[in-house]
């Protein structure tokens, strides 16, 4: 007789979840494989980079940090979390409003997407790797995120849909960074999940009538490895100086503004959901940017000025163009697409030449979750 196959929220290996997630793809939707193949500037990508340039780091400038990460990562508390329990209500999906429905699967297609592309990159660099202590780092953060995309698949399959995560790795189209490109958008890309999903979390806990589905209960611990992904890649930069000093403070600007406006467009994107969740977008674009800043100051030597007069007025002119040119492209008007787009760089352009604020980075990087 054949052993059952394990939870992937029980399993310790990206590449053993990996195959029980492919052993599920018969149950996987077509129309949730496409819209996660997706490949525009609102989506996640799949990335890959010089991975002898990664496997070449020297973590010694960070050893004492560095151990302390990796053991409570090996500790794995988190472990047999991700997966239904007593806890998890009776979702009527049939019964859900119709623009709800569509905009939360939009969502979970998205978060599910976003996880997995990390476990690719992750593992990728775990397979590749001869550096015990970059490999042994990529092997519990590609675990960490199989599991997540997992847990939102587990989640999608309710709703008659989920993502072929297998059919993604192997057609899903790479976009190449460097791996300092790397560090900076990853490493943002892991602090503001930890800001959004716990800023949703502590707003479900005094607002219980709002959570609409199940899965936020979850978002705690989920949020607490993003928590713990986002302090390795700052560990990672920590150990180059050059890497958050002279011209590449630019590039750090520029990540920063993509990052955040890219997370704005895409909430205004939801109106249902957030209206669902009893959450004005702006006000969370707010308190999601106010965390994200405060805590990559234990890396980055600026913040953006969140507080510019200059700053909700692009990123509300982003988002209509943003608006206007889905329009334009889905009614093939060809020349207001083109507006559309010299009115969103346009947006950019203005919030990315607003002074940023200056600080001086701490000795220490090392943080704990603290909201």
């Amino acid at each position: 007789m054949n052993a059952p196959i394990k939870h992937t929220s029980e399993i310790t290996d990206a590449e053993e979840s990996l195959k029980v997630q492919e052993a599920q793809s018969v149950l996987d939707s077509t129309s949730a494989t496409e819209v996660a193949m997706q490949n525009t500037l609102l989506t996640p990508r799949f990335y890959t980079t010089d991975f002898d340039e990664m496997d070449a780091i020297d973590v010694s400038p960070v050893r004492e940090d560095w151990d302390k990460l990796i053991a409570q990562m090996v500790a794995d508390p988190n472990k047999g979390h991700f997966k239904k329990n007593e806890d998890w209500d009776h979702v009527d999906w049939d019964g859900m409003e119709p623009g709800l429905k569509k905009e939360f699967i939009d969502f979970l297609i998205s978060s599910c997407t976003a996880e997995f592309s990390g476990c690719v990159l992750y593992k990728e660099m775990k397979r590749r790797g001869n550096n015990k202590d970059i490999t042994q780092l990529f092997q519990l953060m590609a675990r960490d995120e199989a599991r997540h995309a997992g847990f939102i698949n587990d989640a999608l399959r309710e709703a008659g849909v989920a993502v072929n995560l297998g059919f993604l790795t192997q057609k899903k189209k790479y976009t190449y960074f460097r791996p300092k490109f790397i560090y900076y958008a990853t490493y943002l890309s892991e602090k503001i999940g930890y800001a959004r999903y716990i800023t949703i979390f502590r707003h479900l806990e005094k607002h219980p009538e709002h959570r609409f589905h199940p899965i936020f209960k979850w978002f705690q611990e989920w949020c607490n490895d993003e928590f713990s992904h986002g302090e390795a890649f700052a560990l990672l930069m920590k150990t180059d100086p050059k890497l958050t000093q002279g011209m590449n403070v630019y590039w750090i600007k520029f990540f920063l503004t993509a990052v955040y406006s890219t997370m704005y467009v895409r909430d205004h994107q939801r109106p249902a959901f957030h209206d669902a969740l009893g959450v004005d977008p702006d006000w969370y674009a707010h308190e999601v940017f106010t965390k994200t800043s405060k805590l990559s100051e234990q890396i980055f030597p600026i913040t953006l000025d969140i507080d510019h007069p200059r700053w909700q007025s692009g990123l509300e002119k982003m988002q209509k163009a943003n608006a206007d040119l889905a329009r334009a492209a889905e009614e093939g008007r060809f020349f207001a697409k083109i507006g559309a787009q010299v009115r969103a760089v346009s947006a950019f352009v203005s919030l990315i030449t607003i002074p940023a604020k200056k600080h001086q980075v701490p000795a220490s990087t090392r943080l704990e979750p603290a909201y």
